[in-house]
């Protein structure tokens, strides 16, 4: 059933959704990885979609860990409201990850430890990533980390514009395979 849902949330807007597909248990694990649960304060992801990236940062932070997930879609949105309702560490907001600074602002929280991304880059308008990859920067904490995951490398050396550190990983076991970026902030 989830598939179903996903599938029709992608043919009504290909270029938000950007899969056919949840991403796989392995991806999300790659994806989580080498995130500092003990002493992150914040973590945000953007397009947590049905969750998979979602489940596994609930089960690696801390309870008093801030999880801020913005979800453009509004259909995953409300899924995701059910799913997590009354989880007092977890903030869903349904809005664009371009506007990510504002709620950091209203929420008052300085800076993000870390930021993983479920964002196609590559379908997404060249400004939009921009905008995006620029607030991403200026809200992560010096030495943070923004994990995002491509099914090519065609917008590799784009988010190299934003992030000169960037350690790249395949992931196979995922409908299409993908690549995970792990890029530091300096």
């Amino acid at each position: 059933m989830k598939m179903i849902k996903f599938l029709i949330e992608y043919f009504k807007s290909p270029r938000t959704v950007g899969a056919v597909a949840p991403s796989s248990e392995k991806l999300a694990e790659k994806m989580v990885k080498d995130i500092d649960f003990e002493n992150a304060k914040c973590i945000v992801e953007y397009g947590p979609g049905t969750g998979v990236f979602t489940d596994k940062l609930i089960e690696g932070k801390k309870q008093d860990t801030i999880l801020l997930l913005l979800e453009y879609n509004k259909e995953f949105c409300e899924q995701l409201e059910k799913r997590y309702r009354g989880q007092d560490s977890i903030i869903l907001i349904n809005d664009s990850a371009e506007n990510v600074d504002k709620y950091l602002k209203e929420y008052n929280i300085s800076k993000a430890d870390c930021v993983v991304s479920g964002l196609p880059f590559a379908s997404l308008p060249k400004n939009v990533s921009n905008k995006i990859l620029r607030k991403t920067k200026s809200i992560l904490k010096k030495d943070g980390l923004f994990i995002t995951f491509q099914y090519t490398l065609l917008k590799k050396e784009f988010i190299a514009g934003f992030f000169k550190k960037i350690d790249l990983e395949r992931v196979m076991l995922n409908v299409p395979p993908a690549y995970v970026l792990k890029c530091q902030n300096s």
